[in-house]
């Protein structure tokens, strides 16, 4: 596990999201990979890393065309806005990104030619014909054995058979170099359970795969051959090499960390690793492989009405309770079922009636953190946890400090101490315990830590986390129950 302690150990941290597709405007799945790229970015910038953090948007090819012509909205157009919109979402969830990388900027439709360039420089393509059953909503190829009754099993819809002219990388000459790497760790694979998927591909025929499309308008042309536009999946993957080449930027190549939804595990895992290796450069060190959402037990989509938007859960609960939302519904790294009881349930039961309480409760005791110094007991399990993104496990840890410090408070009973001197006195450990859970909280909600650190430095307190409900004769927003 060398090459994974030398992710941790070095100065600079490359960490990116996928770069989502425009057809459709974010939702909560887009929100969970971005909020928790997020927290690792301000984990490691507190860790006085050098942190480069990468997302965006992939705009290009059939789907978007098809989108946009529904829309009545030229392509570009409506590239624009969609983007806007992730831009926006990202500011609301408090999302402090380096770079927000756009697949029709400039500088990535020319660092996607040079490298193409290179790879038919040094003969890794070649054109032939390819007859094939193409998904549009998938902006794949399908084989036979993917389909279910005749349709793609993810958009219901049936293919085209399409025949046409593409240019072609030579994925088979890297085969067995990637495996070796992922069986030794050199290309770090987590969980455990995407390595195996990863590993079990190689045995299931990879071939050459198309970089181009003859019949996809909407795209950025192949250099040398005008006549067609790279494949998507293609230029969306350089996406991480257009961004590492800026100059003040190149210091961070390779990326230190890929965090992707398990859809897209064979692209970078396989695929991309390869036109790394064809090309001359340096590899990824890790790729993290985060579950699906399921909503109520279904599948998220807009025919079920069920896609949760993000900006609406910032409207109820606030930019930093959702970012915890999101950590706290399930390991990160499994799949998971949400729901908007679920939401709430755990809102006011961690936060409201959690953290919150807590805070108000020994903050009219008016102990002051200029008496105090933060306790660093837990610390090393939290930097464990954290690297090796165990969020859940994080959140379930400083719950656990919250319930101390309430039993804490009950057994001291610090009101029926009449002298205030003692009062302070008896909650200086629960104070010191209150600011070590702000510290750990900060990468996930930085506006509740600092709001801490502040009601613990003036002795001005506020209410942290208005209670909320949706249910009929329920406490409204805006009430809280607290104790002593």
């Amino acid at each position: 596990m060398s090459n994974l302690n030398a992710v941790w150990q070095a100065k600079k941290f490359y960490i990116t999201t996928p770069i989502y597709y425009v057809n459709a405007k974010p939702h909560i799945g887009h929100a969970y990979t971005t909020v928790a790229a997020d927290i690792l970015s301000r984990y490691y910038k507190s860790m006085r890393r050098d942190v480069f953090f990468l997302t965006g948007t992939d705009e290009h090819g059939a789907k978007i065309a098809e989108a946009a012509e529904a829309a009545g909205r030229d392509p570009q157009n409506f590239c624009d806005t969609i983007a806007g919109c992730f831009q926006k979402t990202w500011k609301n969830l408090g999302i402090d990104y380096s770079r927000f990388i756009r697949t029709t900027d400039e500088d990535h439709k020319i660092a996607v030619a040079i490298f193409l360039n290179k790879l038919k420089e040094k003969d890794f393509l070649y054109e032939k014909d390819y007859t094939g059953l193409y998904c549009v909503a998938c902006e794949k190829f399908l084989t036979e054995k993917e389909l279910v009754g005749g349709k793609c099993p993810d958009h219901k819809r049936l293919p085209e058979a399409i025949t046409e002219q593409n240019w072609f990388f030579k994925l088979t000459d890297f085969l067995d170099e990637i495996k070796n790497k992922i069986e030794t760790d050199e290309i770090l694979i987590a969980p455990e359970g995407a390595k195996r998927e990863v590993l079990g591909l190689f045995g299931q025929g990879l071939e050459d795969f198309s970089i181009s499309r003859q019949k996809v308008k909407w795209g950025i042309p192949v250099p040398w051959d005008k006549t067609q536009t790279i494949y998507v999946w293609v230029e969306a993957l350089l996406n991480y090499w257009t961004a590492g080449q800026e100059k003040e930027k190149a210091k961070f190549w390779p990326p230190d960390l890929h965090l992707i939804g398990k859809d897209i595990l064979k692209f970078h895992a396989i695929f991309w690793p390869a036109m790394l290796l064809a090309y001359g450069a340096e590899l990824p060190n890790k790729i993290f492989v985060h579950g699906y959402f399921t909503i109520d037990n279904q599948k998220m989509s807009k025919t079920l009405g069920n896609v949760i938007d993000p900006n609406n859960l910032v409207k109820k609960y606030g930019a930093d309770a959702t970012r915890y939302l999101l950590m706290a519904q399930f390991p990160f790294g499994q799949d998971g079922d949400i729901s908007e009881e679920k939401l709430e349930a755990i809102y006011n039961a961690d936060l409201a009636n959690g953290l919150g309480n807590l805070v108000a409760r020994v903050a009219k005791f008016r102990v002051k953190n200029q008496e105090l110094r933060i306790k660093n007991q837990g610390l090393e399990k939290y930097d464990n946890l954290m690297k090796d993104l165990q969020f859940y496990e994080v959140l379930k840890m400083i719950l656990d400090k919250v319930k101390n410090c309430n039993n804490l408070i009950e057994q001291r009973k610090p009101w029926e101490i009449k002298e205030e001197e003692k009062q302070r006195k008896s909650l200086r450990d629960v104070v010191s315990e209150i600011l070590a859970i702000a510290k750990m909280l900060k990468p996930f909600m930085p506006e509740t830590a600092n709001k801490i650190l502040y009601i613990f430095k003036t002795g001005k307190s506020e209410i942290l986390f208005p209670r909320v409900s949706s249910l009929r004769g329920a406490t409204p927003k805006g009430a809280t129950k607290q104790s002593h």
